[in-house]
This record gives C-alpha cells, structure tokens and sequence, in this order.
C-alpha cells in the first residue's frame, strides 16, 4: 500500500501518542485503497473531546451535543464514485478529500459500552469517517446503511480487526 495519501492529524486533547497516529494513518490508507482510491490524496483528522466535538457539531450542524466522529466531504460523491486526479490541488497534487473529527471521549465511552478495545472503536469510526469522505451514508435504516455496514465490516476484517 503505497504512502503517498497526505493524512496530517491534530489533536488537541492529551494522550494521542505517535503509535496512535500511526494507526489512525494505516486505517485511512486501508480504508481508501480498499474504496479503489488510487491516486494521491488528503484526509484531515482532528482527535478532540467531547467539549471540542459538541462545539464543531454545534457550529457546523446546529447540533446541541457531542457525538463520536464528524465527516466533512469535499466533494459531493456517491458510493463507488471517486473524485479524479483532475480534482487534485494545484499547489500540491494532492485531491483533498474532507477532514474528519473524532472524540476520544467518545472512543473510550462507545468501547468500554460495546465491549471492545479502544482500538477497534477508533478503527470502526475511523473507518466510517473515510465511507462518509468517499459518499456513503447511512441515512434510511435499509440499503444505504446496510452497503456502508458490509464495507466497514470487510475493511475492518482487511485489518484484522473484527468485533
């Protein structure tokens, strides 16, 4: 899997070590190579709490709470669609697909609730975030979130994570 995906990653709460960017990174370029993403590209990420994430979905959503994790698409796609190296940024090369932002309140709380690692929380939402970047969504409960739950399930497994 090649390295060429810029994926820079903020986080402005504290115990996000190296190890955990590295990870974060790892299933990003995972998740897109397994969405066919072939070219160069950008995924932002922001870790946060839970008092960051309710402020960003308050802004950005008039949503009056924190959730777990937050997709900005730059593009509006739908499944199996992909923007082209003709949507790369000039200056860069790179096609900036979105941002996302993610609790690790939420991470802690939605694993320790679900009874599994931290790790396999943050991959499941990390996972999420890039099918919302790449225009999947899960908004009726039938075929939209049953397609997006099939990819995360077979990304996740790519992982070697499973629940």
């Amino acid at each position: 899997m090649a390295k060429r995906h810029y994926i820079p990653i903020t986080a402005d709460v504290p115990g996000v070590n190296e190890g955990q960017r590295a990870f974060i990174r790892k299933v990003i370029r995972t998740a897109l190579a397994a969405e066919g993403v072939d070219f160069p590209c950008e995924v932002d990420v922001r870790v946060t709490s839970d008092a960051g994430i309710h402020e960003i979905n308050l802004e950005t959503r008039g949503v009056d709470r924190p959730t777990d994790v937050l997709s900005f698409p730059a593009f509006d796609l739908r499944p199996g669609e992909l923007p082209g190296e003709a949507d790369a940024d000039v200056a860069t090369g790179l096609v900036p697909l979105g941002d996302m932002c993610l609790s690790l309140e939420r991470v802690q709380a939605q694993a320790k609730e679900y009874g599994h690692s931290n790790r396999r929380e943050l991959a499941y939402l990390v996972v999420h975030s890039v099918l919302h970047l790449l225009g999947y969504d899960h908004l009726d409960e039938g075929p939209q979130k049953a397609q997006m739950r099939a990819r995360e399930d077979a990304i996740l497994e790519e992982l070697g994570i499973s629940r």
